[in-house]
């Protein structure tokens, strides 16, 4: 009996990712990435330099190395990767579920960072970091239309994407639906909307909080913004209102702390 399409696409897409790999590069990305246990590693190529500042990481991580040399660096990266004289090829992070992402540490009401989106890797990298900063329990993209777990990436977020949780949904309006059927209230930031985020959450920072940031430009998608419960704007001085998204997301994070 023929398999139905449906059955055939999901077979051949889990075949793809179960082959899927990630090159990263750089001494912070791949020394934190060597430390990780819950990253499987599956082949190092290092120079003689690279190799002594990761003596201890590589020792941990029980890997073999492969030494290479510095003028003919031998790992699979674009030829513009500053790479320190480190590559580590690994399997990308399997963070879970979204609903267990979304209920945090339990210390505080959680927050999260929703990317509508936001294709560039730099960007995600460093949001990464900020969202590490500030306590954020996840940063989810949707699979199509956002940076994917990338060596630029991971060497934007210096070490950050080994800690913080990147999920990526197949649709992002359906994440936001589940996360508000949990209690979170989702706030997108609009920078044509009539409230500012401290006006918003007014009385409501013992609410989980979801921030949804969209591509800088276009900004959020209509649906997206329909979706959302409230618009919100960061307050700016003088003319010039426009935040890169990066930015954008540190100034939000701090400005919905939850109350201690």
């Amino acid at each position: 009996m023929k398999k139905p399409k449906w059955v055939v696409e999901k077979e051949q897409a889990k075949k793809a990712a179960d082959a899927e790999t990630v090159w990263l590069f750089g001494l912070h990305a791949v020394r934190d990435a060597l430390l990780n246990p819950a990253r499987e590693k599956l082949r190092l190529i290092v120079t003689l330099n690279a190799q002594n500042k990761l003596a201890d990481a590589i020792t941990a991580s029980g890997m073999t190395p492969e030494e290479a040399d510095p003028r003919r660096f031998t790992a699979p990266l674009d030829p513009g990767s500053v790479h320190q004289g480190a590559a580590l090829e690994v399997k990308p992070l399997d963070w879970g579920d979204l609903e267990t992402l979304a209920l945090g540490d339990g210390a505080r009401a959680p927050r999260m960072i929703l990317l509508d989106r936001v294709t560039d890797p730099h960007n995600v990298g460093a949001i990464l970091r900020s969202a590490e900063v500030f306590g954020a329990c996840a940063v989810i993209a949707p699979r199509h239309h956002a940076a994917p777990e990338t060596g630029a990436l991971a060497k934007t977020a210096s070490g950050a994407l080994e800690r913080q949780p990147y999920k990526q949904v197949r649709n992002l309006s359906d994440a936001i639906r589940q996360l508000q059927k949990m209690g979170y209230l989702v706030v997108g930031l609009d920078g044509e909307a009539d409230q500012t985020i401290e006006q918003a959450l007014d009385g409501r920072r013992d609410r989980p909080i979801a921030l949804v940031l969209g591509a800088e430009g276009p900004g959020l998608r209509q649906k997206t913004r329909e979706t959302c419960d409230v618009l919100v704007k960061i307050a700016y001085f003088g003319a010039f209102g426009s935040l890169n998204v990066s930015n954008a997301a540190a100034v939000a994070l701090y400005a919905s702390q939850a109350p201690d």
